[in-house]
């Protein structure tokens, strides 16, 4: 919204007394029914809070259907629950509304994430904003678009300025022929014009539509297109503001006590050195003791004159015996999917057998977790950086005593999530705080406790044993996934007898709310967790077979697919990487691998070059093709694949939690390695724009083959294979070894 048209608080948030200023325009509600909430598998965390459950329905009562308004110059406001994270949501939503509603896209401004202004919202995660929110956002700007038209019609028909009503004969025929461009509706017989602007006339309108229909794919003139990022210049001048840049008057900052490992308890503390320094308070509160001062120095310095003692963690975990751990601690087996026949399938040809494992992995975004809250008059407010802004709402509603719509989230730009910033620990925490000290407090936590109270992406093993004839062919699976959840875990291959069986640890922990008794640490959400751990595991598999058989791994492939569409994005990713057909090893050091998640088509090929001497490996170029049904906009579409073999790399190949009896070893970026410079491939991305499905998730699928791609290509250049992710130097070298 255009700081010319109203005023924007001091904390970057739109007032709520001047946005209703601009009611003086249209404002259309309309029924589409309960939107879908995908609860259905998703890999999130229980609440921390009872009531702050994301998994449960739309809370009922909440108006969900409020999603434009038009002022009286003609600017669309279009206001959606969801949050930008980096990943181009603010224009791709800006796209939806102005095809449908026929308005120039820069015509439209974006309000996000705010809980006051904004429907109701499960949040931004699982690549939902174009799989399920844009299908609505396009009905709301659709229904709008009719009742101007009808609107225009009416006018057109008047036989006197200032006369409304017509009668409906009169207006048919004029409504059937109404063209529509940039806010302007035209009546081409008569000439006659008026914009979206002129026919509000400063009057806030109410009118519902039933079953209006969506544009066809053929008509789009915005989606498809590369529209400019909307807060591309605040990017690149630093103006955007994060939660930590802003400041309130009387503004604390705070510091929070914490154990040295998960699961320790506080046994004994003394404060009194802390409490002697100028201009710091120490907060008792239950079990949380904190420091507030008005500068964050001051409060670090008070921090560390806390004396605390602790009992010891009860985990004698590490991350080295977690796995041996996971598989004998198999709860709630369930087959997922089968057919044919398991026992018979063994016997039809030579069996393989292989365990895949996966490391824990951290979010490591580069903004930590950061709230700024202010509790008064029975009021909060909080500015947070969150995935979540109603599910933050709602935890601190019940927190403080309030009801939720005495509590406030606005959401500014959110430097990375990746699932991390679904969980609202932070918020709670500096709510509390502010509610007790009675001014605004800003708590932004530490790299080290970023780290520590990450919920990682889950450590997994994925047992595979599989049968294949003389021919090639593949005639039995059997997967189990342990600890990795179950989404994408049943094989799109072709095979007659086949059976998916997940043991969700990971699922029942974060239902239960607390799965300290089966992990050492929290676990959930990392940018499609479980499917990069069973897409590495079941493409592996496949190459073991391929070598086997001495067939190319893409032929393998192809050998054993009859899907139409991943069948394309391998031929589309294979005619720009120019795949020449050779059973590996062929030391040549290239891979392929392909997976699918929602309804999303990846392939991804990589060439690599180890040392090996050291076990460094280099990836040199990767080619990816996507399809993810109606591509909303290409640019912003090739930057998040771009992003996911960026941090595909990472989990691919250094990316790992160490820890050892509850305590997180891996505290900064000095002992957790994320992708640097010198890391980075020749990146080439393939969109397969398939109009004849609606938009699907980008922002994760084409994350989900880099582990498997870059273990392919090691095979292929050493003839090692690799079993665990991620492929560090050591490992490499001990595969080396083996083979």
């Amino acid at each position: 919204m255009r700081q010319d048209e109203t005023t924007v608080t001091a904390n970057g948030g739109v007032n709520r007394r001047d946005f209703l200023k601009l009611g003086t325009g249209l404002v259309v509600y309309f029924s589409l029914g309960p939107l879908p909430t995908f609860a259905a598998g998703l890999p999130m965390s229980a609440p921390e809070l009872p009531g702050a459950n994301p998994l449960q329905p739309m809370p009922q009562g909440v108006n969900f259907n409020s999603f434009l308004q038009i002022s009286p110059d003609g600017r669309v406001t279009c206001k959606v629950g969801k949050v930008e994270l980096g990943q181009g949501l603010r224009s791709a939503m800006a796209q939806h509304v102005a095809d449908e509603l026929d308005v120039s896209f820069d015509a439209i401004d974006m309000i996000m994430g705010d809980t006051d202004l904004c429907p109701w919202d499960v949040g931004t995660f699982g690549s939902g904003a174009n799989r399920l929110l844009s299908v609505v956002l396009r009905g709301a700007a659709a229904e709008g678009r009719a009742v101007l038209l009808q609107m225009a019609a009416e006018r057109f028909a008047a036989p006197a300025p200032g006369v409304v009503e017509v009668s409906l004969e009169s207006v048919k025929p004029i409504l059937a022929r109404l063209q529509v461009k940039d806010g302007v509706v035209t009546d081409p017989a008569s000439g006659k014009k008026v914009t979206y602007g002129e026919l509000l006339q400063g009057k806030s309108i109410e009118r519902k539509m039933e079953k209006v229909p969506l544009k066809s794919v053929t008509s789009y003139k915005v989606i498809g297109t590369s529209a400019r990022r909307k807060d591309a210049a605040e990017i690149v001048t630093g103006k955007a503001k994060y939660t930590a840049d802003f400041v309130l008057p009387d503004m604390v900052f705070a510091r929070i006590l914490r154990p040295p490992a998960h699961g320790a308890k506080l046994t004994n503390i003394d404060t009194s050195a802390a409490e002697k320094v100028p201009g710091v308070k120490v907060i008792r509160d239950g079990d949380m003791t904190a420091v507030v001062a008005d500068s964050p120095d001051k409060a670090e310095q008070a921090l560390e004159l806390i004396k605390a003692q602790f009992s010891p963690s009860p985990s004698t975990l590490d991350d080295k015996s977690i796995f041996d751990y996971l598989v004998k601690t198999l709860v709630a087996e369930k087959v997922i999917h089968e057919g044919g026949n398991i026992a018979e399938g063994a016997k039809l040809g030579e069996l393989f057998e292989r365990s895949y494992l996966h490391s824990y992995g951290a979010h490591a975004h580069m903004e930590t977790h950061a709230t700024l809250a202010k509790v008064e008059n029975g009021k909060a407010t909080l500015w947070a950086s969150t995935q979540r802004p109603f599910g933050v709402r709602d935890a601190v509603a019940q927190v403080l005593g309030f009801k939720p719509a005495d509590v406030r989230v606005i959401t500014p730009h959110v430097g990375g999530g990746f699932g991390g910033k679904n969980y609202v620990q932070n918020n709670v925490e500096a709510a509390r705080i502010a509610k007790l000290v009675g001014k605004p407090v800003q708590l932004v936590w530490s790299r080290a406790e970023d780290f520590m109270y990450d919920r990682f992406r889950p450590a997994a093993v994925i047992q595979i044993r599989s049968a294949m004839n003389k021919s090639g062919q593949v005639v039995m699976w059997d997967l189990k996934a342990i600890a990795s959840g179950d989404w994408g875990s049943v094989t799109f291959y072709d095979v007659p007898n086949h059976r998916t069986t997940a043991a969700p640890i990971t699922e029942i922990a974060w239902r239960r709310g607390n799965n300290a008794d089966i992990h050492p640490f929290n676990v959930g959400a990392w940018r499609m967790p479980g499917t990069n751990t069973l897409t590495f595991a079941r493409e592996s598999h496949m190459d073991v077979m391929a070598a086997k058989a001495r067939i190319d791994p893409l032929q393998f492939r192809m050998k054993h697919l009859s899907d139409k569409r991943m069948i394309g994005v391998l031929e589309a990713c294979a005619k720009q990487f120019g795949w020449k057909a050779k059973a590996a090893p062929s030391g040549r050091g290239v891979g392929v691998a392909c997976g699918s998640i929602y309804r999303t088509y990846v392939a991804t090929m990589a060439q690599v070059e180890v040392d090996k001497k050291t076990g460094a490996v280099q990836v040199k170029r990767v080619v990816t093709a996507v399809d993810p049904g109606t591509v909303i906009n290409p640019e912003g579409a090739r930057q998040q694949v771009e992003g996911c073999i960026t941090m595909g790399l990472g989990y691919a190949l250094s990316e790992e939690v160490m820890f050892k009896n509850g305590e997180v070893l891996s505290r900064n970026f000095d002992s957790y390695e994320i992708p640097s410079f010198s890391m980075m491939p020749k990146m080439e991305v393939v969109l397969v724009d398939n109009r004849q499905f609606p938009p699907d998730g980008i922002g994760e699928p084409p994350i989900i083959t880099m582990g498997s791609v870059i273990a392919n290509a090691i095979y292929d250049a050493t003839g090692a294979r690799l079993l665990q992710l991620p492929m560090t130097p050591d490992r490499v070298k001990a595969a080396l070894k083996r083979s």
